[in-house]
């Protein structure tokens, strides 16, 4: 299904409506950085309770929302949670051992996907918004998925999925991540959600700085460039003259381990998913008006990730760059949630 692509008249007509201007409550459970809290809180939310197991995160998130997070998920008490109407949860993907062969909590027992389910069958909330990684699509032959959306509706939900892409909602980053909504009034539609014109990376980058440029010697631009469907533009790579033999051309000095790494795109484009392996910022665009090529500054990844200038970080640049990496767009949350509200998914 392809959602319907709104004009910005129409679209800031939606955020402006006195429907969507509803007060709630929300959790944020596997919270990170707050990336979700962050999204949610844009479009009316409150957040009554918060989970995150790694002290590093919990700080930054504490810096930013004035509380502690640091709580295990597995050790909540789920009738000691303060009422809400809507459970938002970046939940990690573990496989299940049945495989879907039983039906209900037994299917999850031992991962903590469980430990939402049992929260969800305790609180009842009344929508339930789930993030992953694409990959939980393919995730132990599909079977992962599938046993999420079976526990869902067997407690009681309608559920539906798709995947989202961060560059529809207004920040220049091809990242995809799956998004699961389930309600207990009816499937939400993703056909409805408000996409934007795709924005180019050079509108969010820093005019001024001490930016990290690359010596000419040290990189290859490509001679023919296209943009591709993702938006992406490759145009270029740095000299990594490790392999030689099997290499197509103009691919030469590309890493056959890690060539991801060592690609240069053009600012006219989008960027790369930021990754959340990553811990020394090896992202190097390519600004043409300026000949030149330079890391992307940690400010710069906040920034198409969604997070205001403001967002107070952790001091380590290495951890900061995980941090990033492990979050969520905060637009694609925030219009989520917003659509969520159109579709009266949160009435009474």
């Amino acid at each position: 299904m392809t959602a319907n692509l709104f004009s910005n008249a129409i679209l800031e007509q939606r955020k402006k409506s006195d429907f969507i201007q509803k007060d709630f409550s929300f959790i944020d459970l596997f919270a990170g950085i707050g990336g979700i809290r962050m999204g949610v809180q844009n479009a009316g939310g409150k957040c009554v309770f918060s989970s995150e197991i790694n002290e590093k995160a919990a700080k930054v998130y504490e810096a930013n929302f004035k509380e502690s997070p640091l709580s295990d998920v597995t050790q909540i008490e789920a009738k000691s949670l303060p009422d809400f109407d809507l459970l938002c949860a970046g939940f990690p993907c573990q496989p299940f051992s049945i495989s879907g062969k039983k039906k209900g909590f037994e299917d999850t027992r031992g991962t903590l996907f469980f430990d939402i389910c049992r929260i969800i069958d305790e609180k009842r909330p009344k929508v339930v918004l789930l993030e992953n990684v694409k990959h939980l699509i393919y995730h132990n032959k599909g079977q992962t998925l599938k046993i999420i959306l079976q526990n869902l509706q067997n407690l009681g939900y309608e559920v539906g999925f798709k995947l989202l892409n961060a560059k529809d909602f207004g920040v220049p980053q091809n990242r995809e991540r799956i998004i699961i909504i389930a309600s207990q009034t009816k499937v939400f539609d993703f056909d409805l959600l408000a996409l934007q014109k795709p924005q180019i990376l050079k509108d969010f980058l820093d005019t001024n700085g001490d930016f990290e440029i690359l010596d000419k010697s040290s990189y290859t631009l490509l001679s023919d460039t296209r943009e591709q469907e993702s938006g992406l533009i490759f145009c270029g790579y740095r000299n990594k003259n490790i392999w030689k033999k099997g290499i197509r051309e103009n691919t030469l000095h590309l890493s056959r381990v890690h060539r991801q790494p060592n690609r240069i795109y053009s600012t006219n484009g989008v960027h790369p998913t930021i990754p959340s392996q990553e811990s020394s910022g090896r992202f190097f665009i390519y600004l043409p008006e300026l000949d030149i090529v330079r890391k992307l500054t940690i400010n710069e990844c906040y920034r198409i990730m969604g997070f205001p200038d403001s967002f107070i970080k952790d001091e380590s640049l290495a951890e900061s760059y995980k941090q990033i990496g492990n979050s969520v767009c905060v637009g694609m949350i925030e219009n989520v949630v917003r659509e969520i509200l159109m579709q009266g998914l949160l009435d009474e």
